[in-house]
């Protein structure tokens, strides 16, 4: 079985503790031991990587991803592509997460069925290069909800699937399950983009989530929710979902049942979207239109919210709905900042939430549903998914976004990058 030390690494575990010197072996895929005292672990047969003066982390892991967005400025440059080319699309963006040291990759929805399933089945094989990849379904929506496009005098087909009723809506899940889809993405409430539902309207109905929960839960898939308005964020917790994002329009009551709920579910603000469309995305949303949209609204009641969530406990993911022209793929970890900026967290408390609590949703069930693996934290038996850091990350959350100073990503035990050729072979006893 392979062996890797790290050895003099400044290891930052993720655990809530100050980071410390030490060295730890990886073997196999799992981390095997984490020692505090220099030397101890013995080198015999061992590929040896020296990281004095360089943090050793968990890898990176971002909860909201959208893996077939490249650039995207509106909803036709996810329908319009081919599945050929947006195949080719997903892939390359597969690269560039691993390549920003993001070694998980939870997702909040594809553009096309089986998109991702694809791309996590072909980096699962080792035939492409990317992180860990929970695959998701296209948005579901209702008549009249987000992604819903089409016209009395204009049926067209859309980024998202359409299902009616709770018996519509029991049959589409089975099929996206069939197909190998790990998640399943739900849009409960409205948004921005779709003026006929705007962000305060719910129009997917307790039954028809319900009737979604317990189909994917059947088959073991977790179950993402779209929920901006208070009702939509409800909805989804009394239906039993486990991944909500954004809740800008959270009540007092919804409040209370998140907090209630928070051993069981996972809360993405996806605040970046709303960050970069006030002030980064220009030409094609101007400040005007992001305001006239009511993303000033939401930026606002994303503060609220998402300030009220870290005091009481709830478990935040970094993502933040990264794959527009304004807000590319390879910068999801400028989220780190804006939980600083916008949350109040601290820069190791930030940076939990893409590590410790990323990984507790990627393993959530079993990462290949149904195992006990356990990954975001440098702790024995967890999954070997780690990065060195040629700065330390805590004094500046900035460095992550800097693929040339991760010198070493590894995932699943496996040196994906060496920048520097560390690594030094080591005889066996």
């Amino acid at each position: 079985m392979d062996k890797t030390l790290f050895v003099a690494a400044k290891v930052w575990d993720a655990s809530g503790g100050a980071a410390f010197d030490g060295d730890v072996l990886v073997e196999g895929n799992r981390i095997r031991s984490v020692s505090r005292v220099p030397a101890q672990i013995s080198q015999a047969g061992c590929q040896v990587i020296d990281a004095k003066g360089m943090t050793l982390m968990p890898g990176l892991v971002e909860g909201h991803m959208h893996l077939t967005f490249d650039g995207i400025s509106r909803g036709e440059d996810l329908t319009l592509v081919p599945p050929e080319e947006h195949t080719l699309i997903t892939l390359r963006m597969a690269k560039v997460m691993i390549d920003h040291g993001f070694t998980s990759c939870y997702s909040g929805a594809s553009s096309k069925l089986r998109l991702e399933v694809v791309a996590r089945n072909e980096v699962n094989a080792g035939r492409f290069p990317g992180p860990r990849i929970r695959a998701a379904t296209p948005e579901i929506t209702v008549s009249g909800g987000l992604g819903d496009e089409n016209l009395l005098h204009f049926p067209r087909q859309s980024f998202a699937l359409l299902a009616d009723g709770a018996e519509e809506m029991t049959k589409l899940v089975r099929i996206c399950c069939r197909e190998g889809c790990d998640n399943i993405k739900l849009n409960v409430s409205g948004d921005p983009f779709t003026p006929g539902s705007p962000s305060e309207a719910t129009p997917m109905s307790q039954r028809e989530i319900e009737a979604a929960v317990e189909v994917a839960h059947n088959f073991g898939r977790l179950v993402n929710a779209h929920a901006r308005s208070a009702e939509s964020i409800k909805r989804a917790l009394r239906g039993g979902v486990d991944v909500i994002y954004h809740c800008e329009y959270a009540d007092a009551e919804a409040l209370d049942m998140l907090e209630a709920a928070k051993d069981r579910v996972f809360v993405a603000p996806t605040v970046s979207l709303l960050h970069t469309m006030l002030f980064e995305a220009s030409p094609w949303i101007t400040p005007e239109i992001a305001r006239h949209m009511g993303a000033d609204r939401l930026l606002e009641g994303s503060k609220k919210t998402h300030t009220e969530l870290r005091k009481r406990g709830v478990r935040h993911v970094i993502g933040g709905d990264y794959g527009f022209a304004w807000s590319r793929h390879g910068t999801n970890s400028r989220d780190l900042g804006f939980f600083v900026d916008y949350f109040g967290y601290s820069p190791a408390e930030a940076l939990q939430c893409a590590t410790r609590n990323g990984g507790a949703l990627m393993t959530r069930g079993g990462l290949q549903r149904g195992g006990e693996d356990k990954l975001g934290e440098i702790k024995e038996g967890y999954l070997a998914d780690l990065l060195v850091v040629d700065a330390d990350p805590l004094a500046d959350l900035a460095v992550l976004q800097k693929p040339e100073r991760l010198v070493v990503i590894m995932k699943d035990g496996q040196l994906y990058k060496n920048s520097r050729g560390f690594a030094q072979r080591r005889a066996a006893a």
